[in-house]
């Protein structure tokens, strides 16, 4: 939603500067020439201004809630604190008082103390104690924190990914080039997890980088990963060709051609590619994406310290080097021990996520449309007719 908000902006943007760069724009509606009026540099700059703060807004939302604390919610592991409980002299309420005289009967056996253990409440649990408990660890710009990192994966991603399907114009082929991308990348990923997870470092991430060796223990994670999102958009892009649903983007003007229930079995269409595509994502993707995580949050160098509470044995099933084990957690261990209240914990973050994003993306648009009625006026519709124009080329 948030990209077709992008699209709109972009376009009546270009057509509002435009309009103001001839300073009049030439309409025909009827036979009838209409001067639209020019727009004045306040408007253009509010309207920037505007996108400007959508984009940071949706940004904060995008990278500090669905990227930030999605992972430490991925590798807290909730402490517990236990307490003993003393049984009392005489625990029976029904023993007759006694008097001066008389002696209590000696205990035949002794009451061994109870054992209770209370599970402290996770810090993830909430966006709110999650970004205060960030804040009060790392200061306040722990929201962007491991950017570097993020800023650096995603332009070599791009350099790389764009010159290798340069030579081919396969689909299938180009998927895989975006697996063995990610792939090439896992070290880069590795980095990012750890700078994210731990206490604020004196070392730069560059010299956080994992070495070629230990870097191997994730190439089979991150190309799982890497695949099951390749998998998660192509099938619903096949089912999308197959049902020739493709021709309302081509042809935009079909919306106009086609016949009611033909359009009505087109949704309904539309409607299954959405829901194999929901199915792909938490069945395969999901998983995928948290046993990623795990495996590289339990290569974590001994000497930095999680920011959250993180067992680094997975319950045991981490075995040190030197002893002879990986040094790090099997995938399947990995999905095994993120238990189901961790995985709800996880799945309702990733809605408010959406949630957020929806809801922002609604009030831009108001906004922005607001803002374009009060700097226009009257020569609104036809500018949105100059727009609709332009998306149909």
């Amino acid at each position: 939603m948030s990209g077709i908000a992008h699209h709109l902006v972009r376009r009546g943007l270009e057509a509002t500067q435009h309009n103001y760069n001839l300073g009049s724009v030439q309409v025909t509606d009827d036979g009838n020439d209409d001067n639209i009026k020019s727009i004045p540099i306040w408007g253009v700059a509010t309207l920037w201004v505007t996108l400007l703060v959508f984009m940071f807004a949706h940004f904060v939302i995008s990278y500090t809630y669905g990227s930030i604390v999605a992972t430490l919610t991925t590798i807290e592991t909730p402490t517990a604190t236990a307490f003993t409980l003393e049984p009392a002299e005489n625990e029976d309420s029904d023993a007759p008082l006694l008097s001066a005289d008389q002696k209590p009967a000696e205990k035949t056996h002794a009451t061994e103390p109870e054992l209770f253990l209370i599970k402290s409440k996770p810090i993830t649990s909430k966006i709110r104690t999650t970004v205060k408990h960030l804040k009060a660890q790392a200061g306040p710009w722990s929201r962007f924190r491991g950017l570097q990192v993020a800023i650096v994966y995603h332009l070599t991603y791009a350099l790389l990914f764009n010159f290798l399907t340069s030579l081919t114009h396969s689909t299938f082929v180009s998927s895989v080039f975006a697996v063995l991308t990610h792939t090439v990348l896992s070290r880069l990923g590795m980095t990012w997890t750890h700078v994210v997870m731990s206490n604020p470092s004196p070392k730069s991430w560059i010299r956080r980088y994992p070495s070629i060796q230990t870097s191997k223990k994730i190439f089979l994670p991150t190309a799982i990963w890497a695949a099951a999102q390749q998998f998660a958009l192509y099938i619903p892009a096949l089912m999308f060709s197959m049902y020739g649903l493709n021709r309302y983007a081509e042809d935009p003007s079909y919306y106009h051609e086609v016949a009611p229930e033909v359009f009505a079995g087109d949704v309904s269409q539309v409607f299954m590619c959405g829901l194999v595509a929901m199915f792909i994502v938490f069945a395969i993707v999901f998983p995928a994406e948290v046993t990623l995580t795990r495996v590289q949050a339990s290569m974590l160098p001994e000497e930095d310290e999680a920011i959250v509470p993180f067992d680094r044995t997975f319950g045991g099933k981490v075995e040190p080097e030197i002893l002879g084990g990986r040094g790090c957690v099997s995938m399947l261990d990995a999905w095994k021990t993120f238990d189901w209240a961790a995985r709800i914990r996880l799945i309702k973050l990733y809605v408010k996520v959406f949630a957020l994003q929806v809801l922002t993306t609604v009030l831009f648009v108001g906004l922005f449309i607001g803002e374009l009625r009060l700097i226009m006026g009257d020569d609104l519709p036809k500018v949105a007719k100059m727009a609709h124009d332009q998306l149909r080329l």
